[in-house]
């Protein structure tokens, strides 16, 4: 027997649309940020000017020193048909921040960039397609179930309530800010999911606020393995408890090699919505992106999922662009979302 929905307090409307189309998830921020050519200057801003640490590269610095370039990215996914739109916070947590000396920052920076996006999103909204800001929790640089000395298998540079403590901390801001839904990502360490998750129901529990949370773990090479051992089905379990509004797989192999991991899950997470997205291929130095696929490659394998029967939620990682998710917003908008407890293989819309 499946458990109930919650009744969410925020994005009320978006288990609905999940059961009548497929949604589109935006694409990569630091591919975009690239483009910018942004200096050391730009990300100090007047601020941090006299920063004892190098901040160039920080891109979730950037809501604060430069709000413009972040807005002018999000309002560029928001016209390529975007309904989620992810905070730029992947690494906006104090375990992630104190590398630079920015820890203290890391509450101030969630709270940004979830003004931020939700300003662009209700600049785009309407009655027929709101836009939805979900709020990226990434997956921090450091692991809980990994030792980082090859000769200490024991030994570990982090703790769970360490890490419960850093995403809560995240949550709250992005809580205040105005996310609409938590998106725990990238998730190469179950444990680490397992703190993001403690940490994001406790506030909940907290406020009374009630958020949908999507999950998405990446298979980190052809064992169809994440970083810490677990197979995909594996992990579906180690965190089915909870009760999210989706699962599902993003970065790492890009779509080819994603496929049946992604099948995998559509047949055995009856009980919850499917996401998927991809890098735009495996990593090229050589290419503009960093990445080989053309909008229209990523398009056209991510659409074979959706004719599959495998999706719900369809956008890009690493190395995808606007054009990317407009194209991917073309492909799969023609196909019926996977229906929990339904069989694969799905029809056109109207057939």
């Amino acid at each position: 027997m499946t458990a109930p929905t919650p009744a969410y307090t925020r994005a009320a409307r978006l288990p609905e649309l999940l059961q009548q189309r497929i949604v589109i998830l935006d694409g990569a921020m630091g591919t975009m940020i690239q483009r910018h050519k942004l200096t050391e200057a730009d990300f100090r801003g007047e601020r941090l000017k006299d920063h004892p640490k190098d901040l160039k590269g920080n891109n979730d610095l950037l809501v604060l020193t430069r709000p413009d370039v972040i807005g002018e990215i999000h309002r560029q996914y928001l016209a390529a048909g975007a309904d989620l739109i992810e905070t730029n916070t992947f690494g906006a947590n104090r375990v992630a921040q104190d590398d630079y000396e920015l820890g203290a920052l890391s509450y101030e920076m969630n709270v940004a960039a979830a003004r931020l996006a939700r300003q662009c999103c209700d600049e785009f909204s309407t009655p027929e397609k709101p836009r939805f800001v979900a709020g990226a929790i990434g997956p921090t640089p450091k692991t809980a179930s990994i030792s980082p000395d090859v000769n200490d298998p024991g030994a570990r540079n982090t703790s769970f309530d360490e890490l419960r403590e850093a995403y809560k901390e995240q949550a709250r801001g992005l809580l205040d800010g105005g996310a609409d839904l938590f998106l725990i990502e990238t998730i190469f360490d179950t444990l680490n999911a397992k703190a993001a998750i403690f940490a994001v129901d406790e506030l909940m529990e907290e406020t009374g606020e009630r958020l949908p949370v999507i999950i998405s773990g990446t298979v980190t090479d052809a064992s169809g393995r994440i970083l810490s051992g677990q197979t995909v089905g594996a992990f579906w379990n180690s965190v089915r408890h909870a009760r999210p509004i989706a699962i599902g797989l993003n970065c790492a192999l890009g779509a080819t090699l994603m496929r049946p991991y992604v099948e995998e899950l559509s047949k055995i997470a009856g009980d919850t919505f499917i996401s998927c997205y991809p890098n735009a291929g495996l990593p090229n130095p050589m290419s503009d992106t960093g990445f080989d696929e053309t909008p229209d490659i990523t398009g056209r394998l991510v659409e074979e999922f959706a004719q599959a029967g495998f999706l719900n939620i369809a956008g890009g990682c690493c190395g995808t662009t606007p054009d990317h998710i407009r194209a991917i917003a073309e492909r799969v908008g023609k196909y019926q979302p996977r229906c929990r407890h339904a069989a694969p293989f799905t029809s056109l819309i109207g057939a």
